[in-house]
């Protein structure tokens, strides 16, 4: 099926609609149009994430269809030969488009997905796991040095700790609620703490929250420490001191992070092999059909789950 053009048999997708629960409506959608470079794939599974949500209600007009994450098999691959030929199982960072039956994704985007390996699980990975990767790189050898991650309970805070612990950081998880500390110690985490009034200096910080928060959590930088600001699930603006920082200890750095223009395929890669392998677990919190997807989104926004949430997609075949 290597470059040639998929029927237009019509497809659903979850659509951006103002007047719809938490802005979703699952409904028909127009066929992907791939680029050369891109590759068709039925999407088994696909994820919802917090900043996705928010991004559509407040920048995307009606009818638009998000979603980054999806996992399923290349139903026509890409016309220039590149990335996997037809019938190959995969995961990857589509950018925009994951909701539906099928999206278009660049070649270089995509990872193959072994059978053994879940869909669901797989689907959990791309924007999430790719961004808890890229930010611990961001921080230099973290080995042996503590490394503080705020927001800790969702779904990237979540893979960070997993993957801090795993690099030889000792990791300070910080959560809004008791609650929303349950499992993170299993995942390697060594202190999780509620607010970060009793929290040590550390080295690095993966902060996901911003607001005050942000703020205090710079407050503890040590010398020459970086704090990478991920998000700000707190909807709230911060103001520094750095005046009071400078006095404290100096050196110390913010940096705006983003996942960057390299493509995700070669990490999405080595997410799956340790997915495979047992060394990752995609800590899903919530899963079900898409037709769910309010269920899904509710929880996610009112904060109600820890981890990921991951839609099955009806009608794709298996």
């Amino acid at each position: 099926m290597r470059g040639r053009a998929l029927q237009h048999r019509g497809m659903r997708a979850l659509l951006h609609d103002p007047a719809a629960p938490h802005g979703l409506r699952l409904a028909a959608a127009p066929e992907p149009a791939p680029a050369a470079s891109e590759a068709v794939v039925e999407v088994h599974a696909t994820s919802l994430n917090f900043g996705e949500l928010t991004f559509m209600a407040e920048r995307r007009a009606p009818g638009h269809v998000g979603g980054n994450d999806a996992a399923g098999v290349v139903v026509v691959a890409a016309p220039d030969g590149s990335g996997p030929a037809a019938g190959t199982r995969v995961v990857g960072f589509a950018g925009v488009g994951a909701w539906a039956e099928r999206v278009a994704v660049a070649t270089d985007q995509l990872a193959e997905l072994p059978g053994s390996v879940d869909a669901g699980a797989a689907a959990a990975l791309p924007a999430a796991a790719t961004t808890a990767l890229r930010s611990l790189r961001g921080l230099g050898g973290i080995v042996g040095r503590r490394v503080l991650i705020t927001g800790a309970s969702g779904g990237v805070g979540r893979f960070a700790v997993q993957l801090a612990a795993r690099a030889g950081a000792h990791v300070v998880a910080a959560v809004g609620r008791p609650e929303r500390g349950a499992g993170l110690r299993e995942l390697g985490a060594h202190e999780v703490v509620v607010g970060l009034d009793e929290v040590a200096p550390v080295f690095g910080v993966l902060d996901h929250v911003g607001g005050p928060l942000l703020a205090q959590a710079f407050g503890l930088l040590e010398r020459d420490g970086l704090l990478q600001s991920i998000g700000v699930a707190s909807r709230e603006p911060t103001v520094l001191d750095f005046e009071a920082q400078r006095v404290r200890v100096s050196g110390t750095r913010i940096e705006a992070f983003g996942v960057g223009t390299h493509p995700f395929g070669a990490d999405l890669a080595d997410l799956v092999a340790l997915l495979r392998a047992g060394e990752l677990d995609p800590q899903i919190g919530w899963r079900g059909a898409w037709e769910r997807v309010h269920e899904a989104a509710g929880a996610l926004r009112e904060r109600r789950l820890t981890g990921k949430a991951v839609l099955d997609v009806a009608g794709a075949s298996r």
